[in-house]
């Protein structure tokens, strides 16, 4: 396969800056939730992987630092993301000065070498292939939110926050919803709706609400129309009283935040107090019997995502596959095979949502993968000998067949 074009369109390009992942990368590629589009040769999937890997403008590793950044990628297709500049990467710099790149799935890659200069743009080499984002639903079970998942469902705002641009979404996580079970399960579902519509956040002004644009006493309206506000104290973000526990998940149309409880609109002033370990729910209940968590029944096993492509049916536990598969990025099995804590797969079965391989692949793996990594003669020439020597040719033969130039 040839990707010639992306090279044609970069050439006229000046002031870009590439995120190379190095050989060892392609050989994880097939322990990963990309795997199985590369193997597929799929040119859509692979290029707008590949599209997620170029960032307009002059990213030189110096501009990182101890905040996030979220820069905009040349990722724009409304097939992969809808959002009003593009799909973005998350870019912090960590201890002793380390670069780390966020991108969907909460995957993470370390930048190995900066700041190689090309003829038109600087290039980063990284040891892990960026994943595009997903929607909101299919997003939810790999940071165990179903419950808020299968209420969002239950509501009937799968679609809505599946597609609707520029999203900020306030996801409790499942053990608020457990405090709460009984109470929330015997809502009506226009109750249910209205307490769920409190935690979306949509703007028309292309605004999303990555963590570095939340200050203290920073308001958003959300799709109710009625407000929350940011708390900023104690190194923590709060939401109204609820505290931020996970910032900065990447979805094809915005961002979500998790917290740890959920928010009442008919108590909008709710203040937290930061010293407090646990903010407690504002909306009072009681829990299922048993201390089952609502609603996860409800997680689709069919949703609509930003190319209105309708996804395979199956179990629930299987929704990141089917949503994956329709949405046209990832295949990613049927989880047969698990993710550590330390985020390297199990080597039995297919790689199931959120396993990373850790470790690099067999030659053979690599080998079975028929993107095209060969370095022939005539093409290794055309790779600058510095790109070869920190083992990012393989990525520069994919994405030109021969980056003339570099």
């Amino acid at each position: 396969m040839s990707y010639s074009d992306l090279y044609s369109n970069l050439s006229y390009q000046h002031g870009i800056t590439i995120l190379a992942p190095n050989n060892s990368a392609f050989a994880k590629l097939p322990y990963s939730t990309l795997g199985p589009g590369f193997e597929a040769n799929d040119t859509d999937v692979i290029r707008s992987v590949l599209k997620y890997h170029i960032l307009p403008g002059i990213h030189s590793s110096d501009s990182f630092n101890g905040s996030f950044s979220f820069i905009p990628t040349e990722l724009q297709d409304w097939n992969y993301t809808n959002l009003a500049k593009g799909q973005v990467v998350g870019g912090v710099q960590q201890s002793r000065g380390v670069n780390i790149f966020t991108s969907g799935l909460g995957e993470r890659s370390t930048m190995l070498e900066a700041d190689l200069p090309f003829h038109n743009g600087l290039l980063h080499v990284i040891d892990t292939f960026l994943t595009p984002p997903l929607p909101l639903i299919p997003t939810c079970p790999n940071y165990n939110l179903t419950a808020f998942g299968g209420a969002i469902t239950n509501a009937s705002f799968d679609s809505y926050t599946n597609i609707t641009p520029n999203l900020t979404i306030l996801a409790p996580n499942n053990a608020a919803f457990q405090s709460l079970g009984a109470t929330l399960e015997n809502m009506s579902t226009g109750q249910l709706a209205e307490l769920m519509d409190y935690h979306i956040v949509n703007s028309s002004k292309g605004f999303v609400g990555y963590s570095s644009s939340l200050f203290n006493g920073t308001t958003l309206q959300t799709h109710q129309g009625i407000n929350l506000t940011i708390t900023a104290a104690d190194n923590s973000l709060f939401v109204n009283s609820a505290r931020i526990i996970q910032q900065d998940l990447l979805l094809s149309n915005g961002v979500m935040h998790v917290i740890e409880d959920l928010l009442y609109y008919i108590a909008d002033d709710a203040k937290p107090d930061p010293a407090a370990v646990s903010q407690g729910p504002v909306l009072e209940g009681s829990s299922l019997a048993g201390g089952l968590v609502p609603f996860t029944q409800y997680l689709p096993t069919s949703v609509t995502s930003s190319n209105s492509a309708a996804m395979p049916t199956g179990t629930a536990a299987a929704v990141e596959a089917a949503a994956s598969t329709a949405f046209g990025v990832w295949d990613v099995g049927e989880g047969k095979t698990s993710a550590s804590a330390s985020g390297s797969a199990s080597a039995s079965g297919s790689a199931g949502v959120g396993a990373r391989g850790t470790g690099s692949a067999s030659a053979s793996a690599s080998k079975r993968m028929n993107v095209s990594m060969q370095t022939a003669t005539g093409t290794a020439r055309k790779v600058s000998v510095r790109l070869m020597e920190v083992g990012v040719g393989i990525f520069c033969v994919v994405i030109i067949h021969g980056m003339v130039g570099l």
